[in-house]
């Protein structure tokens, strides 16, 4: 099984005459990108443009490929790649955040990652995320290449666009004082530099996040320190007010 379809592509399967005993079944995997066409025409998703891999497991063998807004109606397992852009200051640890461009079709105006997207077919986590970060905050590749892999996280949701089977690759990246990032594509608005314990606050006590950008943020929470695990409150430990100190290799100490 590699997907999980919502009800009204069901039914648009039911007429392609996809039924199978268990659900439904396309006989040529590579039919699965003419078959996302299919149902945009149907108007039952706005397309992308962008491929993205079809895979039954989180890391496993592409089976084949689809339009990214597809990934969704089909309950299909998707790639991103998100990035903590950290700067530590003599007055704490700040974070870089930017905030999406207002006529993204996905949570326009919210708060977001300095870096952060998907994983187009053919690319690895590592490759996706040197070119999100030239394409969005004109951060050069010699510098993205220092980011540290912090681990991945998985979750499953049911949003207006489908179900959403994400697979987060999640990274940390120790900035110069003197660095600020430009947007290049359009996709985000403008960037903020905030301290790190109110980026807590936000995320504790607001939805100005891009719903999935906060499960990322509270990772990093809990590895900094600034969670209590004995507080049913969320709250701020002293010691994770002014963030960590880093060691010469920009990791946590």
């Amino acid at each position: 099984m590699a997907g999980l379809v919502e009800p009204t592509a069901a039914a648009a399967l039911h007429e392609a005459g996809l039924n199978d005993r268990d659900g439904f079944a396309l006989p040529d995997a590579s039919e699965l990108e003419a078959l996302g066409r299919r149902l945009a025409a149907l108007g039952l998703y706005r397309p992308h443009d962008e491929l993205f891999d079809v895979r039954a497991t989180p890391g496993g063998p592409a089976l084949g490929r689809i339009d990214r807004g597809a990934l969704p109606l089909f309950g299909f397992f998707a790639t991103g790649v998100h990035m903590n852009g950290l700067v530590q200051r003599s007055d704490g640890l700040h974070l870089w955040v930017g905030r999406r461009a207002r006529d993204k079709r996905l949570d326009p105006g919210k708060l977001d990652h300095l870096v952060a997207g998907g994983v187009p077919a053919g690319y690895t986590p590592d490759e996706a995320l040197l070119k999100e970060a030239e394409e969005e905050a004109s951060l050069p590749p010699e510098v993205t290449r220092q980011a540290r892999g912090v681990g991945v996280i998985r979750y499953a949701m049911d949003r207006p666009e489908g179900l959403r089977r994400d697979a987060l690759h999640c990274y940390d990246l120790l900035l110069p004082e003197t660095f600020t990032p430009r947007p290049a594509d359009g996709e985000v608005e403008e960037f903020l530099l905030l301290p790190l314990s109110d980026v807590f606050a936000l995320v504790r006590d607001t939805d100005e996040f891009k719903f999935n950008v906060n499960l990322v943020l509270i990772d990093l929470f809990l590895r900094f320190g600034m969670i209590d695990p004995e507080s049913t409150e969320g709250r701020v430990l002293r010691a994770g007010l002014n963030g960590p100190v880093f060691d010469d290799e920009g990791a946590a100490a």
